[in-house]
């Protein structure tokens, strides 16, 4: 079966919901006052021009240092050290979208070593209000045709928005997935959108970034905010019926959530994805599950 076959797989009343973010250029390949190469990765905006980001190599860098571009021109300034490890950043004389065009970045993942990529690849073709630092990847798979045809069967389509940060995709380092701390990110999903979702017969998310979303809106109440919901076995779906989404690798809180939502039968997919030779990660195979019990 192929991606393409997607629609073949819905029925009448089900709500189909993409995550409609798009990936910032904010990848930033900048200079220190001694020549010293840094790169900025610009994770989203704090308050009043201000930015969190992350910092390579870190530990070089100091507080009210300024980062240069090629020509020596001052770029960034390091305001503080967060109790995160990033850093907050702020603009010199322009705004940060202003320095995301002239020097910015799609800030590919760092497996993809192939730099000559057409950019628009990493987006997905929903894609809007620009506010990630990764693709909700399994979006790739989606084309304004299958869209078409999942309308056709008699099946909605809706969007919602997650920021894609550091939450989504930073692995587990703890000795247990249960210590795990999520980093939160923004979402937002309009009224008429929920309602839709409320009303239908299944909902299908596609990507696991829906899925936090949906999940965190029927937990909270709230249709807007930021979320830190980690999904682990033992958690109580109250929206998502089934999920397209990659294949992810070990460590990752992703495939903790393909557990919680199946159960152990995620590791006879992951064996058949070894021994088929599937690919992984972002332009990786994907997956259709339904969810157990």
């Amino acid at each position: 079966m192929h991606t393409r076959d997607f629609p073949n797989l819905l029925r009448p009343g089900d709500v189909v919901v993409l995550n409609e973010t798009r990936v910032m250029p904010s990848r930033l390949n900048l200079r220190r006052l001694t020549g010293g190469a840094v790169e900025v990765l610009a994770l989203e905006e704090i308050e009043n021009g201000r930015w969190e980001a992350l910092v390579r190599p870190s530990r070089k860098i100091q507080v009210g240092e300024e980062l240069l571009d090629k020509y020596g021109k001052a770029v960034l300034r390091i305001e503080e050290v967060t109790h995160k490890g990033t850093r907050y950043i702020s603009s010199i004389k322009v705004g940060m979208r202003e320095i995301f065009e002239t020097y910015g970045e799609i800030p590919l993942p760092p497996y993809i070593e192939n730099n000559e990529i057409d950019q628009n690849r990493y987006q997905t073709v929903y894609a809007q209000n620009e506010s990630s630092v990764a693709a909700p990847t399994a979006g790739l798979h989606i084309t304004q045709e299958i869209i078409d045809r999942c309308s056709a069967v008699g099946a909605s389509v809706v969007t919602v928005n997650l920021s894609v940060g550091i939450g989504t995709f930073q692995p587990i380092a703890t000795d247990t997935i249960d210590d795990h701390v999520m980093h939160s990110e923004r979402y937002s999903v309009e009224a008429k959108v929920w309602e839709t979702i409320q009303k239908a017969k299944r909902v299908i998310a596609v990507g696991t970034t829906v899925v936090r979303t949906l999940e965190s809106v029927a937990s909270t109440g709230r249709l807007e905010g930021r979320t830190d919901l980690y999904i682990k076995p033992g958690f109580q779906f109250k929206v998502v019926d089934a999920l397209l989404t990659n294949f992810h690798l070990p460590k990752s809180s992703l495939l903790v959530m393909v557990e919680a939502f199946i159960g152990k039968s995620w590791k006879n997919l992951y064996h058949l994805a070894l021994k088929e030779e599937y690919r992984f990660l972002s332009f990786g195979d994907a997956m259709f599950i339904e969810r157990g019990g």
